[in-house]
């Protein structure tokens, strides 16, 4: 006999019952359609596969999500995938072949060994776009479209948009001459924007003043209307690849404000997400009330030089859990019913019922003998017989 303890699950792990689960079904048909009609093609990698594949490219961050375990076949190491970005970048790199740019999408369950402090699952459903084989601004601005339209499909309002560029401080970093460790180490103060602890750092080190101060500053450049304006001072000392950056964030800012009037832009030079692999234009999408961003990516160029094959690369990523639990309580639009169709064996009632169903619209018959009609069975409206004809009726008729 199984105890209580026998029904739990392990934290982070969740069950999906069948309403989420249909506005979740609905909802990835309708993001899935989108990116479709933008020229991203399906792909579906492995859930699990060899550790050294899995995290390639990924840095020391995904490493931690992973859960590893020895296949019984092979003796190695495998892991579940904690981030699908890599697996589409091996798909890529290694099956695809094309010179020409690329555009894939996926969607799936990942897993993480860890939970983030304000969602408590520790299995996201994945789902994301990636463009590859383009270097330029374009490719950044298509995909950050892409994020927002996708977003506007789910029924999300009052999108936020932070915007960054990794290379600002990696050149920065290079121009300071501080090796891996002194790098990483002024990488955390920043995210922990300490400008007492950068300040103590800094003057303990034999970088120029110039640099330091441009060090010291990213901090401060993040806000809306102004930030590339006062970077291009702030940093003018700065080598040209700092000032392409800008000037990149400054271009992609512009298009975006043309197309989305309505978008609020945010800037942040100290926001280094995905910093460990990420190579240039970083972004993420915000909404008031909740806490941490809803939609990220950005650019990641050569993450299949591993795989022998070495791209451009920029892409996205959400969680369909948390855009269809913002959404809530939007119409999704499929205008579908949900029927009772009695137990007779009437050749007209099940023509009608083939072409209900056939139409979009849920009919559940009638088992002989069974309990309960069709408010019982979630039902608004049941099949009537009405002289020659089947008729739809509300069921609180």
């Amino acid at each position: 006999m199984l105890n209580e303890d026998s029904w739990l699950l392990p934290e982070g792990i969740d069950e999906v019952f069948p309403e989420e689960a249909e506005r979740l079904e609905q909802l990835r048909r309708k993001i899935i359609d989108l990116f479709a009609s933008w020229g991203y093609r399906l792909v579906m990698p492995p859930l699990i596969e060899f550790i050294e594949s899995l995290l390639t490219g990924s840095g020391h961050d995904v490493d931690l999500q992973t859960f590893k375990i020895i296949d019984q076949i092979s003796g190695r190491l495998m892991g579940i995938r904690a981030d699908m970005t890599p697996q589409v970048a091996r798909i890529d790199a290694r099956s695809l072949g094309s010179e020409a740019p690329t555009r894939l999408c996926y969607m799936g369950t990942v897993l993480h060994t860890q939970s983030d402090h304000l969602e408590k699952s520790r299995s996201p459903l994945q789902v994301g776009a990636e463009l590859y084989g383009h270097a330029g601004n374009a490719s950044d601005l298509e995909v950050i479209r892409l994020m927002l339209e996708m977003l506007a499909i789910a029924g999300i309002n009052n999108v936020h948009l932070d915007l960054g560029h990794v290379g600002i401080y990696r050149e920065l970093a290079r121009q300071a001459g501080l090796d891996a460790g002194l790098e990483a180490e002024l990488f955390e103060i920043l995210q922990r924007k300490d400008h007492p602890e950068l300040v103590t750092l800094l003057s303990g080190l034999a970088v120029s003043d110039s640099t330091a101060e441009m060090l010291q500053s990213l901090i401060d450049l993040n806000g809306h209307e102004g930030v590339i304006e006062k970077a291009s001072k702030r940093l003018a000392s700065a080598s040209e690849p700092v000032h392409r950056a800008l000037a990149d964030l400054d271009s992609i800012s512009r298009s975006l404000t043309a197309l989305f009037p309505a978008l609020r832009i945010n800037f942040d030079l100290a926001e280094l997400r995905g910093y460990h692999y990420k190579t240039g234009v970083v972004f993420a999408a915000f909404v008031p009330g909740y806490g941490r961003e809803i939609a990220r990516g950005g650019r990641y160029d050569d993450i299949g030089r591993t795989f022998g094959r070495a791209r451009p690369a920029t892409g996205f990523s959400a969680d369909l859990k948390i855009l269809a639990r913002l959404a809530n309580g939007t119409d999704d639009g499929s205008g579908s019913l949900r029927i009772f169709a009695p137990a007779v064996d009437d050749p007209d009632l099940h023509e009608e019922v083939r072409n209900l169903r056939a139409a979009g619209h849920a009919v559940i018959q009638e088992l002989s003998g069974q309990t309960g009609e069709a408010r019982e069975m979630a039902c608004s409206y049941y099949l009537r017989k009405q002289g020659l004809t089947w008729e739809i009726c509300p069921a609180n008729d």
